[in-house]
């Protein structure tokens, strides 16, 4: 058992890999994919969070941090996606080069990830739009907006819109990219709105001092703020790009398209996060940014108001379609590990119409559904940033390890600058989840002991590579 755990897969290519997926993405929709799926909570929210609280004005700086770690391990997921077929990105990049073990705990992880971060953002999306609903005259009452632990029996917008989402997939892939298409451009006008009117009401003085907490101090009470600890927060902002990868059964062209999609869409959002951060301290102090929705707040303090509603509109937008994004990779991760027997074979299926793997988006749907319904969530950012952490720096270190072991493999794409780029990228990762709390961690090892009982029970037992 301890030699069969670390077994691996052949380097499988993009044409082997080929199981019934429609091939209709171009490297456009895999790039507006991946804008989709970065910009959302992260501009809407978490920027004027972490400049409150943690970076001041200094929360440019925060994104540079953290979209340099990015840079880093998107690279090494460039190179991967271009090289390894399959849908299961960091998941099936780790079996071919760690093992089954270690694939089984990203794979599993990864879950996580995806998951909370769909109902967790359902649940914004429900405030956003209850707001709306309140604008114009028709508010939803508390019964129908809050959980029953918050003194309501159901979030019924949240738990509808994953329905809904669920309802597009099951569609088809290039539905379903379509409609994130439009919202993206939706939410890259009303950015564009913001600049514009921001630029002509910015207050230098707002930005003094510029790093008023410092580098990274910790509480007394365990809480940690400075700029690099608003960088290990602001990663969040990120998260998304990744997902890009897992469309590589359905990419036209993925040994040219996954690179291009996951650089660009990246690149495209960190200069974004940048001048939105710098413009949102200039417009009002940042002390004034610790609410629900920084962007629009700093619109209404300077007295614009139908920017601030057109500002609303954006993000109901933009959390659409992070969790539009997010459901996907989920669905086509579980597809990988069930087809490796890793999950149960029940969700090895693709129905021959629509070529989508209907059950396990039913699945996955359902279950996020009644998640955001009935459970009161917070944005749970640390939870998901450390297991995305965990990821990148397994996919920085799969690109050395694959180097090495395989080093006549075939890589359309070949990351810069020989070993420096994953290292940089395993080195700023792990710094990154240093930098967060414990209680975090804590959560992050009770559920990785739980993935290692699923494994050990089933998993090891029903592998495909175990059967062989």
């Amino acid at each position: 058992m301890t030699l069969q755990i670390f077994r691996t897969k052949e380097v499988i290519s993009h044409e082997e890999a080929e199981h019934g997926l429609k091939r209709c993405l171009s490297a456009w929709d895999l790039a507006f994919l991946g804008i989709g799926a970065i910009i959302g909570t992260g501009i809407f929210v978490l920027t004027g969070v972490a400049a409150a609280t943690q970076s001041g004005p200094a929360v440019v700086v925060s994104f540079i941090i953290a979209g340099f770690a990015c840079a880093f391990a998107a690279l090494s997921y460039a190179e991967l996606s271009a090289a390894i077929g399959g849908c299961g990105s960091a998941y099936g990049y780790s079996y071919v080069a760690f093992g089954e073990l270690w694939a089984f705990i990203i794979g599993w992880d990864l879950l996580l990830e995806y998951s909370v971060s769909v109902a967790t953002v359902a649940v914004g999306w429900s405030g956003y739009f209850n707001t709306a609903l309140t604008a114009i005259g028709i508010p939803l009452p508390d019964l129908l907006t809050k959980a029953p632990k918050d003194g309501g029996m159901i979030n019924l917008p949240a738990f509808l819109i994953i329905l809904s989402l669920m309802g597009l997939l099951i569609a088809g892939v290039k539905h379903s990219a379509k409609a994130n298409n439009a919202m993206v451009f939706v939410k890259l006008i009303t950015i564009t709105v913001f600049v514009a009117v921001a630029l002509f009401n910015i207050h230098p003085e707002n930005w003094h001092p510029f790093m008023p907490f410092g580098w990274f101090q910790t509480l007394p009470d365990g809480k940690t703020t400075g700029v690099l600890a608003g960088a290990s927060l602001v990663f969040f902002a990120y998260v998304g790009f990744d997902a890009v990868s897992t469309a590589s059964e359905e990419a036209q062209q993925p040994q040219r398209d996954l690179p291009i999609g996951i650089v660009s869409s990246l690149a495209f959002c960190t200069i974004i996060y940048i001048i939105v951060a710098g413009l949102l301290t200039g417009v009002v102090p940042y002390t004034d940014l610790n609410v629900p929705s920084p962007v629009a707040h700093a619109l209404q303090q300077i007295g614009i108001n139908w920017a601030s509603a057109l500002i609303s509109t954006g993000v109901i937008a933009g959390l659409t379609t992070v969790m539009l994004v997010l459901y996907y990779g989920l669905t086509r991760i579980v597809l990988a590990m069930s087809r490796d027997g890793l999950l149960s074979s029940l969700f090895d299926y693709v129905h021959p119409s629509t070529q989508t793997p209907v059950r396990i988006i039913v699945v996955c749907g359902v279950v996020m559904a009644i998640m955001a319904g009935l459970m009161p969530l917070n944005i749970l950012a640390e939870l998901v940033n450390i297991g995305t952490l965990a990821a990148f720096v397994l996919v920085c270190l799969g690109v050395i390890v694959l180097r090495i072991t395989k080093p006549d493999m075939h890589r359309p794409f070949r990351a810069p600058f020989g070993f420096t780029l994953p290292v940089l990228g395993m080195i700023s990762c792990s710094a990154l989840m240093a930098f967060l709390p414990a209680i975090t961690w804590l959560r992050f090892f009770v559920w990785l002991v739980l993935g290692l009982i699923v494994y050990f029970t089933y998993s090891a037992h029903n592998s495909k590579l175990a059967q062989e």
